[in-house]
């Protein structure tokens, strides 16, 4: 019986135990989690009754094998929500799926509301052809985004960065308003030092033209037309946020004989020739080495490499210098928002509907801030009378950002929704928690240009896997990170040395997928 170790308990990790544990070979398999908490970055973390998403988490794929996988872990809702049935919306349900209100575990049908948040009013995310916008922008700035469109349409740039991507798919007007700053916020680098590869990755073909194209899709009714991620109207979600669904996996990791060990923070490997023979790991103080078939790792490629013998210069100079962003989010509840529902959207209290919003405000730190009632009802303890909010912020491991306690963090969150006008006053302030998240995005800069040596030398190590975010230095969407892991589960399963599949995941503009239809 062969023995497999996975590294980390999120997304990526828990998919490829799953998979194994399913097959039709008897497998030993053993999840190695760091923390005591399942879902990775994509956990939810409950404080008070209340639970917070971290980083925000829709559940929309178009790859079919994923949204089965989901289906089989999470049944679609039969039955209206709480909000549903208090405002009387008839949402699409399941035949024969399970109630919410009576069931935790079920997927909720929820919109996807996201605006940009610019000089104090809201602007769709991306940006729409709606007479609001226009209005918002006036018609001087609306001629000046106009024009410089056409500029960039008649004189492109090259893509050797991300600013100049982003100038050739919106116009230099569009890039410094909307795209500047808040890149720079979120990865602490002005675009023009970021790879391309990034902007072409996240948004996936979206620009002003593919804006354009969906518009007229919609208006004149344009069958099998391709919806882009970033245009799609509605997601899946888990009643309790994206960590339930990876606690539901857990637990049938450990129905199927699988074991998983919390608080296991692996700090080496043992390697030998092409092949890796164990990993240690520390907990509660003492060092445990756990030998090995075959290894699966979804942790950092800097501490990957960092942890193994014998690796050769280069390799060990590129994993080392490959960069990360973290980020802290406060959780703030409210008794109210100072915010108008200016939208035709229903929602209780009647706050803004938005899941996420994105600050371009250059007078505050703040990078984006989630409304909790929005995700899902059943992430606010008394959704009828308080609203639960997440305020993000970029930073970097400690630094001097990171390094605030509960304190000085709630101090200046609470500062800037001041200053920005989300609430009115401190005494709406009812409660504040704090959350860090480490290594939450792999960045595109410093050696990343140089990833594909480090590849190279990754793959010459024939019992290693490397899936997910961080185990790819991607910056993978959750579906992206489950499907390395399906393929990675493939080759261990039949023994192929060609892992380009686990790597080819997420790299091609429509990749290895069936197309989701509108």
């Amino acid at each position: 019986m062969k023995k497999i170790v996975i590294i980390g308990g999120g997304p990526a990790g828990l998919t490829a135990a799953y998979e194994l544990l399913t097959g039709s070979e008897k497998t030993e398999v053993i999840v190695l989690e760091e923390s005591g908490i399942l879902g990775g970055i994509s956990r939810t973390v409950e404080y008070h009754g209340n639970r917070m998403d971290m980083g925000g988490h829709r559940f929309f794929s178009k790859v079919p094998e994923v949204n089965d996988w989901w289906e089989k872990m999470m049944p679609m809702q039969g039955s209206p929500s709480y909000d549903d049935i208090v405002l009387h919306r008839s949402p699409e349900l399941a035949p024969n799926g399970p109630d919410p209100e009576k069931t935790d575990v079920v997927m909720l049908k929820r919109r996807r509301v996201s605006r940009i948040f610019f000089d104090g009013k809201f602007y769709d995310y991306p940006i729409s052809l709606k007479p609001e916008t226009f209005k918002n922008m006036g018609f001087a700035t609306t001629m000046k985004c106009g024009f410089s469109y056409l500029g960039a349409m008649l004189h492109k740039l090259p893509e050797d960065n991300l600013e100049n991507f982003y100038i050739n798919s919106f116009g230099r007007q569009l890039y410094s308003m909307f795209f500047e700053y808040y890149t720079e916020n979120l990865w602490g680098r002005h675009p023009s030092e970021i790879d391309a590869s990034w902007g072409a990755q996240r948004t996936k073909g979206l620009s002003v033209i593919g804006i354009l194209k969906d518009v007229f899709g919609k208006v004149f009714h344009v069958r099998n037309r391709e919806v882009n991620t970033s245009l799609i109207e509605e997601f899946k979600y888990p009643k309790l946020g994206p960590g339930e669904l990876w606690e539901v996996v857990g637990k049938k990791v450990e129905e199927l004989g699988g074991h998983i060990e919390y608080h296991a923070c692996v700090t080496g490997f043992h390697k030998e020739g092409n092949r890796l023979l164990s990993a240690t790991y520390e907990k509660d103080g003492e060092k445990h080495t756990i030998e090995a078939d075959a290894f699966v790792s979804s942790m950092p490629i800097k501490d990957l490499i960092g942890g193994m013998n014998d690796v050769p210069s280069e390799p060990a100079r590129i994993a080392k210098g490959l960069p990360y962003r973290d980020y802290m989010t406060l959780g703030v509840l409210v008794k109210k928002l100072n915010l108008v529902n200016k939208t035709n959207l229903t929602t209780i209290g009647n706050i803004v509907p938005d899941c996420w919003v994105y600050v371009q405000d250059r007078n505050v730190k703040m990078g984006r801030f989630q409304i909790y009632n929005n995700w899902s009802p059943y992430l606010v303890k008394d959704i009828d009378h308080t609203v639960w909010v997440g305020l993000e912020y970029f930073c970097n491991e400690g630094d001097d950002f990171w390094n605030q306690n509960e304190e000085q963090f709630s101090r200046l969150g609470i500062e800037e929704m001041l200053k920005m006008g989300l609430i009115q006053d401190r005494s709406d302030v009812l409660d504040t928690h704090m959350e860090r998240v480490k290594k939450a995005y792999p960045a595109y800069f410093d050696t990343y240009a140089e990833i594909d040596t480090l590849r190279e030398y990754l793959d010459t190590i024939e019992n290693l896997y490397c899936v997910g975010r961080n185990g790819q230095h991607r910056y993978n969407n959750l579906d992206h990170s489950m499907m390395t892991s399906f393929e990675a589960v493939r080759c261990i399963r039949t023994g192929c040395k060609d892992k380009s599949a686990i790597w080819n995941v997420n790299t091609e503009q429509e990749y290895h997928e069936e197309k989701q239809k509108a």
